[in-house]
C-alpha cells in the first residue's frame, strides 16, 4: 500500500481533451500518454506536477489540482527521461528561434496557437 501526500497533479479533462498529443512531449517524466485518442496519466507517482503540459494544450483540457497522490518518483522517472533524450529535439522560440538549451522558453497562447518564448522576446510580446 503506497503512502499518498497532498500535492499538485495534472488533471486532464477528457472531454476538453481532443487528443491532438501535444502534451505528451513536454511530459519528461512520461505521465502522459495518448490512449484511444485521448491525453491520459497513466502513472502518477510519474507526475511531478510542474505543469509543462499545461501551456501547450490548445483546449486547456489540462489544469493542476491539489490532492491525496503517491508522492513524485524520482527513481522511476529516471529511466523514462534517459529514454526521451535519444530523441530529445528541443522546442524553440516562436518569435526568434532560439532554442531551450540556449535560453529559457515559457509556454504562451499567441492567436490561438500554443506556443514557446524565450524570456528575451516576451517583455516585447507583453508590452507590445
Amino acid at each position: 500500500m503506497s503512502t499518498t501526500i497532498t500535492r499538485q497533479i495534472v488533471k486532464i479533462d477528457e472531454e476538453l481533451c481532443t487528443g491532438c498529443g501535444l502534451c505528451v512531449s513536454p511530459c519528461a517524466e512520461g505521465a502522459i500518454v495518448m490512449i484511444d485518442g485521448k491525453a491520459r496519466v497513466i502513472r502518477e507517482e510519474l507526475c511531478d506536477g510542474a505543469g509543462f503540459c499545461l501551456g501547450v494544450c490548445p483546449t486547456g483540457a489540462l489544469t493542476l489540482e491539489t490532492r491525496e497522490a503517491v508522492p513524485f518518483d524520482h527513481e522511476a522517472a529516471e529511466p523514462i527521461i534517459a529514454e526521451k533524450m535519444k530523441t530529445y529535439i528541443p522546442q524553440v522560440c516562436f518569435k526568434c528561434g532560439v532554442d531551450e538549451d540556449h535560453a529559457p522558453l515559457l509556454p504562451v497562447r499567441q492567436q490561438g496557437r500554443s506556443e514557446w518564448v524565450c524570456t528575451r522576446c516576451l517583455p516585447a510580446l507583453i508590452h507590445g
